[in-house]
């Protein structure tokens, strides 16, 4: 049982530790007067407010260095990747079951949208052979040349729907990536090879494979936003020979100066696919 000399020390601990937190005799609130903690909470103000000053002040001056057309930096990648629609490396289907190509089909219809008449009918009619350039003109909104899924010709989804999918001779479409500026030499089309020692019969839309030189250059999304890629479609007409059987083909940018053969990106100027079609 404590004793009556423990208890008034018990008080005056408890009043101790009480008036840590606020004192009445001084009006003390955690050591601090009123004024001071007004004094501490003021200067803390000031501070981070001048902080956030200096953050957007540094901001505003990094816009004013930035273009809204033109990226300030461009070297990252200089040339070009190639890349296939269907967006499919590893594609299968059996071309007796509408269901199994049913995806691949919608996937290129919903993809040529943009390249239907009624929206290329916008562009200009360039001429053939020379680059479209725009550097000259004082309006910031470049024009773009027409590329019309017609001229995708079998591979159009306008004379056969199922783009070669129902009768076992798909049609894949090939683009070049966006690079501003962009302007690549010689004469650039698309080639495509079977990995095997029998190679397949292919037809290419365009004739040849090839991207014209008026789609170049590419003046960046907000400058040219009625701009479209250049399509290369490529038909591949299989025989019963090639079905049932996983077909690897590589596609390269061939004829320019574009890098295809570079082993650390295997999707620059080039790209690899499998595809497999079942009877």
């Amino acid at each position: 049982m404590a004793s009556t000399e423990d208890k008034p020390a018990n008080k005056e601990v408890t009043s101790s530790w009480k008036d840590s937190f606020y004192n009445p005799r001084t009006g003390e609130v955690m050591g601090r007067t009123a004024s001071s903690w007004a004094l501490i909470l003021l200067f803390y103000l000031v501070f981070y407010c001048f902080l956030a000053g200096m953050f957007a002040l540094t901001m505003w001056v990094m816009l004013l260095t930035l273009d809204d057309y033109v990226p300030k930096y461009r070297d990252r990648v200089p040339y070009p990747g190639l890349v296939i629609r269907p967006n499919a490396l590893d594609m299968s289907f059996n071309k007796s079951d509408p269901l199994k190509y049913a995806e691949y089909v919608q996937h290129l219809e919903t993809f040529l949208r943009r390249y239907n008449d009624t929206e290329q009918e916008k562009n200009e009619d360039c001429p053939r052979g020379e680059y479209f350039m725009q550097d000259d003109t004082e309006d910031m909104t470049k024009k773009a040349c027409r590329f019309k899924r017609g001229f995708l010709s079998l591979c159009s989804g306008l004379s056969d729907t199922n783009f070669g999918y129902s009768e076992g001779k798909p049609c894949i479409l090939l683009k070049m990536n966006r690079i501003i500026g962009l302007k690549p030499r010689g004469d650039p089309y698309i080639n495509c090879t079977v990995k095997r020692d029998t190679q397949i019969q292919m037809q290419y839309f365009p004739r040849e494979g090839r991207i014209d030189k008026m789609y170049f250059p590419y003046y960046g999304k907000k400058a040219h936003e009625s701009y479209v890629q250049p399509l290369v479609a490529v038909k591949l007409l299989l025989t019963k020979e090639d079905y049932n059987k996983e077909l690897p083909v590589e596609c390269r940018v061939e004829g320019t100066d574009l890098r295809n053969n570079d082993e650390r990106d295997k999707f620059l100027g080039r790209v690899t696919f499998r595809i497999k079609v079942v009877e």
